[in-house]
Formats: C-alpha cells, sequence, structure tokens
C-alpha cells in the first residue's frame, strides 16, 4: 500500500522473529510488474505490492521486472522518463512491427531484462500509491503481451509446453510470478502464484478461453519449483483439478497494510470527504466494491437491496468489467433520481478507505473468490461485512462477517435489513471483524512467506 520513489538503501529487518539476514548473505527476489504496471488497481496488484515490501521487510534484495516500452537511445534519463510516461517511448508504427517480427523470431531463445536507472530525476510522485518497494527495475519491452500471443497458438504441440525465457543480467535467486504467466527466469527457483481456478470452476463468470487456462496452469504446475495460492480453497482446487502433488502446493493466505494515516483518519475528517465528494451522508450507506462482472455477483446484490426497501443508499465503486449492463440491468433512472444507489468506477486509494470507514456496513456476495481482499481490508478497518457461503470467503471471514448464501436474494435482502436497522448487530461486527483481521497480520503472512522461500531454496539432498 506504501511506495518509494527512489530505490532506499537496504537494510537489516528489524523483525528478529522473522529470521534477520547479513548483508552478506542475502538473497535476491524478482516479483513480476503484470499487474502492477496497471493504470487501475486490482486485487493481484495489490498482492504483488504488499508481496515487495513483505521481501524487503525479510531482508531480501527486492527486484522488479516490468513490460513497459522501450525508449529510445541509451541515455538514462530518458529510459526513467519512459518508465513513468508510456508514450514517450511508443515508437513510430514501421518500428513497432520491426520490432514485434524480431519478437517473434527471437521468442525461443528469451527475452532479454534491461536495468531502469530510477534517480530521482523524474517527479514521481502521482505514482506512490501504485509503486512497490523495489532495490532495481528490470524492463524488457511489450514482454508479458508477448506471452498472451504465443498462448493463442493453442493446438501446436510446442506451443502447449512453451514458456518464455526471461534473461535477467544478474539473476535472482527466485522469480516469484505473481500471476500465472508462461515464463521462467533461468538458473532461478520459479514459483508461481496462482490465486484461484475460478475459470475451471465457475467457466461462465469469466472470459478466459477455457483451454488456453487449463493448458496453462497445468504446465506451470508441472514446470514450477512450487506453487503459491492463497487460501485453503484454492489449495484444494489446485490439487484436486490439476493434479498437484500436496507438498509442492503452498497457502501463504494475503495480509492487508493500511498506512495510519489514512486508517486512523479521525472521524469528521472521514464525514466530510465522503459527504463532499459523493453527497452522501456519513455512516448512512452500504457499499459494495469490486468490478462489475458477473463473479462478483452485483446483479443479485441490486436485487436483494431494493427488496430490501431500505433508504439507506448503495455506493458500488468498480470498473466495468464484462456483462456489466446484465449485472445493472435493473438499474434505471428513477432509482439514480431517488439516489438509492449510486455508481462510481474509480476511486483512490486514501479516498477508497476513507469510504470503507465511512459506510455502514460493506456488501461482498461474491459468487466465489481465492480470497477476498475487501472482506479483510473492510473487517481491518471496522466496518461490518456481509458476505458469501461460497470459495474462501467463510474460511477467511470465520465469525467476523455476516455470511449469506450468494444465490438467495431473500437472504441477502433479510441480511441487508438486518445491518441496516441493528445497530447492536453493526457494532458485533465491528469488533468481531478487527479480531478476525487480526489473524491475518503482516507478521503472519512474512512468516509463512519465509518458511516457502528457504523451503523452495534448500539444496537437494
Amino acid at each position: 500500500m506504501r511506495a518509494e520513489v527512489k530505490s532506499p538503501r537496504r537494510r537489516r529487518p528489524r523483525d528478529a522473529q522473522l529470521g534477520s539476514v547479513t548483508l552478506a548473505e542475502q538473497r535476491r527476489i524478482l516479483i513480476d510488474g503484470f499487474n502492477l504496471g496497471l493504470e487501475t488497481g486490482t486485487g493481484v496488484a495489490t498482492y504483488a505490492r504488499n508481496l515487495s515490501y513483505c521481501t524487503h521487510g525479510l531482508g531480501y534484495i527486492t527486484d522488479i521486472l516490468y513490460g513497459a516500452h522501450a525508449a529510445p537511445g541509451v541515455d538514462d534519463l530518458l529510459h526513467e522518463i519512459a518508465f513513468f510516461d508510456p508514450l514517450a517511448g511508443n515508437p513510430p508504427l514501421w518500428l513497432r512491427t520491426a520490432r514485434a517480427a524480431r519478437d517473434a523470431v527471437t521468442s525461443p531463445f528469451g527475452a532479454k531484462a534491461y536495468r531502469v536507472p530510477i534517480t530521482g530525476q523524474v517527479i514521481s510522485t502521482a505514482f506512490k500509491s501504485r509503486l512497490p518497494y523495489f532495490d532495481t527495475i528490470w524492463n524488457s519491452p511489450h514482454i508479458f503481451g508477448r506471452t498472451a500471443k504465443r498462448l493463442t497458438i493453442t493446438d501446436d504441440l510446442f506451443a502447449r509446453h512453451w514458456r518464455l525465457r526471461v534473461n535477467i543480467p544478474t539473476p535472482p535467486d527466485i522469480a516469484h510470478w505473481t500471476f500465472p504467466l508462461p515464463m521462467f527466469v533461468p538458473k532461478a527457483k520459479n514459483i508461481y502464484t496462482i490465486h484461484d481456478l475460478v475459470p475451471l470452476r465457475l467457466p461462465y463468470t469469466t472470459l478466459d478461453h477455457k483451454g488456453d487456462f487449463h493448458r496453462l496452469v497445468r504446465t506451470l504446475a508441472r514446470k514450477a519449483d512450487h506453487i503459491v495460492t492463497v487460501s485453503e480453497t484454492s489449495r484444494k482446487d489446485i490439487i484436486n483439478l490439476l493434479g498437484v502433488p500436496e507438498d509442492r502446493v503452498t497457502n501463504t493466505y494475503q495480509s492487508v497494510e493500511i498506512p495510519d494515516k489514512y486508517a486512523n483518519k479521525p472521524d469528521h475528517m472521514i464525514k466530510r470527504e465522503v459527504e463532499g465528494a459523493f453527497n452522501i451522508k456519513y455512516n448512512e450507506y452500504m457499499l459494495f466494491y469490486g468490478a462489475v462482472e458477473p463473479k462478483k455477483n452485483v446483479g443479485r446484490l441490486i436485487e436483494a437491496y431494493l427488496a430490501s426497501g431500505i433508504e439507506t443508499p448503495l455506493l458500488i465503486v468498480g470498473k466495468l468489467g464484462w456483462k456489466a449492463d446484465q449485472e445493472l440491468r435493473l438499474l434505471n433512472d428513477e432509482i439514480y433520481q431517488r439516489n438509492r444507489i449510486h455508481r462510481i468506477d474509480y476511486v483512490s486509494f486514501p479516498l477508497l478507505v476513507s469510504l470503507i470507514k465511512g459506510a455502514k456496513a460493506v456488501l461482498f456476495p461474491s459468487l466465489y473468490e481465492g480470497f477476498g481482499l475487501p472482506i479483510l481490508e473492510s473487517m481491518k478497518l471496522g466496518t461490518p461485512v456481509m458476505t458469501s457461503t461460497q470459495g474462501s470467503m467463510p474460511e477467511v471471514a470465520g465469525e467476523g462477517a455476516l455470511l449469506v448464501d450468494p444465490y438467495d436474494t431473500r437472504a441477502m435482502a433479510e441480511a441487508i435489513i438486518a445491518l441496516d436497522r441493528d445497530g447492536d448487530l453493526r457494532a458485533s461486527f465491528s469488533e468481531r471483524g478487527r479480531r478476525r483481521a487480526g489473524e491475518f497480520s503482516p507478521d503472519a503472512h512474512a512468516r509463512r512467506l519465509k518458511a516457502l522461500y528457504d523451503r523452495v531454496l534448500k539444496p537437494s539432498l
């Protein structure tokens, strides 16, 4: 959740319980920037960003690999400019075509990554909430797009077992891919985080080509040095659906780090921000945040909310995904005019924290999640949560949230009414939610991650 403009000096971790290391013993971890490079945040981007701070805190040298445009020439300043301004490195069509042809020819031999000099000459304050921690940033132009194009050749035996070789001048000890990406770093231990298998469990809720996805995750499961996931629900799916041996899949769960300046903001400041920005009353609205798509179950949530008949407005925060028009089909001008439901595409992270803290309750009845970060974030901030009985959500929520069948709109409506009318119920879930969120602390996540890295790096006997 935090970010550094420059690469800070390396320090030994302060928490001796997590296993301090000397500079001579430091290992190097490479994390992909596949989701970190997106303009709007995703759950995987949050995961990758938190991972970078966690590896730094454990004493590892932390590198990030991006796939941005290439800068013209060899000038360090131009390379730094191109990293923060993609248009600066966007070449003319003829050059892009030539590079694409070169990539097609050289892909079997791998892609080379180049160090991006981050000197601080570029004022990058606007990127603070998006940047991870890093000691070195590497860039391999359009590397993530190259793998996506290669996967479209689904009938070629070579394609089914193909992973792009990424050549890093300073090879890491571990390349930690935060998404199932068909690439690897030679001479490194390559581990892959598979957050969930939703395209295989609920194929009608995603746009993935299911055959490609199935081949990809099966290939990675075979070739990876280890598979990481974020819940026992996803771990069981990976073992059962992909046939991965139990000892090759580790659940590290997730954690949430919310800076104190946002998490502990005074109520009067939150009230001013919420009411000023959205024209809704502080502590007098229900909140959903996440992508508007079938998996998130927004359509049934709206139906349940309207059926509840409560006057408390519902605020939906999230970009429109596929089939969003179907999910929002019950909304019409009259509903908007009555100020019952408000929808916003995107808010900054600091403002989102205020929205969560200022809500009467967070409603997150997703059909399936590998983890469900909004649940943990909301519980950590003390906001009562209604969530789903499906997927990993009961595992994450425990007794800290109100669980409902996400396919039962009547049950959802009754839960919404209860949270709206019963202050004691909200207070109870607020307290229980905070207590439950404490079990997913950054320290607990760091201990699990260190144990995993130690096991992966342990020499074979």
